[in-house]
Formats: structure tokens, sequence, C-alpha cells
């Protein structure tokens, strides 16, 4: 069922990708892997990402159609089900590749939002 109150999901979105942003300023892949605290903080902050995607619904896809929403979505599952499989380097190149178009867009998303909104 879609949320809502789609601006807080995108809300949810950016604080997250701002969070991840945070914990790894200044890090590169091997101190990331080495830092078990940011990787399992990064994790959550995905998974809060993943699950404001699914309550987005088909919102997400019409707002930023350049995000590859089904594998945003996924990812949660992959975390939670799959957690002895998640591998620090793939993390770290969504890190460095995905977040900053997924932070773009969920901003754009707002704007567009709360001008709508009134």
């Amino acid at each position: 069922m879609p949320s809502k109150d789609p601006i807080q999901r995108f809300e949810d979105i950016l604080e997250n990708v701002i969070l991840i942003e945070e914990f790894t300023r200044g890090m590169d892949l091997k101190a990331f892997v080495e830092d078990l605290k940011t990787r399992n903080a990064t994790e959550r902050c995905l998974e809060r990402i993943s699950e404001a995607a699914r309550k987005l619904g088909q919102l997400a896809e019409d707002l930023c159609p350049d995000v590859p929403w089904p594998n945003v979505r996924a990812l949660g599952n992959f975390l939670r089900h799959e957690y002895d499989r998640v591998d620090a380097a793939h993390m770290w190149v969504m890190i460095e590749d995905d977040l900053g178009p997924l932070k773009a867009a969920s901003q754009r998303a707002l704007e567009l939002l709360r001008r709508a909104e009134g």
C-alpha cells in the first residue's frame, strides 16, 4: 500500500542518504571494509531507504523515472535475508555510484511535492 505521506518518505530517503554520506566521509574502500560500525550503520540506512521506496509505490517511478526503484526496494530484502552474503566492496560501489543520483532525484521529487502541496 503506497504511503499517505510521500513527502515524509522522500525525506526519509534523503535523511538516510545524508547519514551514509556523513558516516563514510573521508573513507576509502579499505577503511570502510575495516570499520564494522560504519558498515552496519550504512546497512541500516540502506534498509530504511529501501523501505521508504517500497512505501512510495508507483509514485517513486512517476517522480523519479531514472532511479532503478525495483532494485532499491529489493535491496532491503537482500540485506535482511541474505545478511551473510552482504559484500562490503559492493556496498562501497553503491555508496560511490548510486547514492548521489538517488539524493538528487529525491530532492527534485520533494521540491515537486512541496510545490504541489501549496
